[in-house]
């Protein structure tokens, strides 16, 4: 157990996008530079990087809580072009569809993480207070060490994303840098 693993999270068109349906903001945007060097970082290492990606159903229930956003196969639910090319040339690079908040719900994340047996689990994307907590919480409850990175995540709510770093570390034992 030496691995170091990246999971990049919804880093996708729909929220990072300055014309995405569910945008994170100028905050989602600043966020850009450090998760691309964080990638370049994985892949000069040989490391695995895993893109969780939200990838809905058009009838999702979750659109009556939010605009309809990431739906499966529509360009605003692809990585952002910053990302995109990076990954097809990486052979490295785990792409995870997912249609909830966490990474892990009814996805096959767990069963990649336990065949890469990582020492520790680094985490950047959005949004912080949503996606990257619940993914997170799965992530400690699982017992992997964990990094959030602050530089690499952002969410709408600036508010939120400040108690959900709390919540992360106070609660959840994630490291916090």
């Amino acid at each position: 157990m030496s691995r170091n693993v990246l999971i990049v999270i919804d880093m996708l068109k729909d929220f990072i996008d300055t014309d995405g349906a569910l945008n994170c903001g100028e905050k989602g945007r600043e966020i850009v530079p450090f998760v691309v060097e964080k990638v370049k970082e994985f892949m000069v290492q040989k490391e695995p990087v895993i893109f969780v990606m939200d990838a809905h159903d058009p009838e999702d229930p979750e659109f009556s809580r939010f605009p309809v956003h990431c739906v499966y196969g529509t360009p605003g639910a692809g990585l952002i072009d910053e990302l995109a090319s990076m990954v097809e040339e990486y052979p490295f690079a785990i792409k995870v569809p997912k249609t909830r908040y966490s990474g892990f719900f009814r996805t096959n994340l767990n069963k990649i993480l336990e065949d890469l047996n990582p020492a520790v689990v680094h985490v950047v994307g959005v949004c912080t207070n949503i996606c990257v907590l619940y993914t997170v919480e799965e992530l400690r409850n699982r017992d992997y060490r964990t990094v959030v990175y602050t530089k690499g995540v952002a969410s709408f709510d600036e508010e939120a994303h400040r108690w959900a770093l709390k919540q992360m570390e106070t609660v959840l034992g994630a490291e916090i840098i």
